[in-house]
């Protein structure tokens, strides 16, 4: 078992279905702690260690409360780029559903990706949505998260 407890948050409202199947299954084998974050109520495994913390419907409601809460080490699952620069900043981990690792190397360059492509939007360029959530990024994910919870002292 890890030495220090660690947590793993996630910004749930849009983490896919699979992403989320995959981190009850990994809460049971380990007995980490898992905290889902929403604003609409969802179903979530009986384990204790798993919960459901459900806040407003406000706009980034769920953000403030993982913000609020993580601690450093802990791992935040999320595709929001503005939530995972805070979070790094309190030095928490952050894996996007799609397996991609956020660091303080990478979410300034992220940021900015994220800002430009606003700016097109708001200009009227259509940029199209993401790209569908595929086996390839659900491969990416596990792997990600499996080497997170053994470098955490998780088997």
């Amino acid at each position: 078992m890890a030495t220090q407890p660690l947590q793993i948050w996630v910004d749930a409202d849009a983490c896919p279905v699979p992403v989320k199947e995959m981190l009850f299954r990994a809460a049971e084998r380990t007995g980490i702690q898992l905290t889902l974050v929403a604003n609409h109520v969802m179903r979530v495994p009986a384990p204790g260690n798993v919960k459901l913390m459900q806040v407003g419907a406000g706009f980034d409601l769920a953000d403030n409360k993982i913000v609020e809460l993580v601690s450093s080490g802990d791992l935040v699952i999320t595709a929001d780029i503005p939530l995972a620069a805070e979070v790094i900043e309190k030095g928490a981990q952050v894996l996007s559903p799609r397996g991609e690792s956020y660091s303080i190397e990478n979410i300034k360059a992220r940021l900015t990706m994220r800002d430009f492509m606003d700016t097109l939007r708001a200009s009227g360029v259509q940029s199209g949505g993401p790209a569908v959530f595929s086996a390839k990024d659900k491969q990416r994910f596990a792997n990600h998260l499996d080497r997170y919870l053994t470098a955490s002292g998780y088997k």
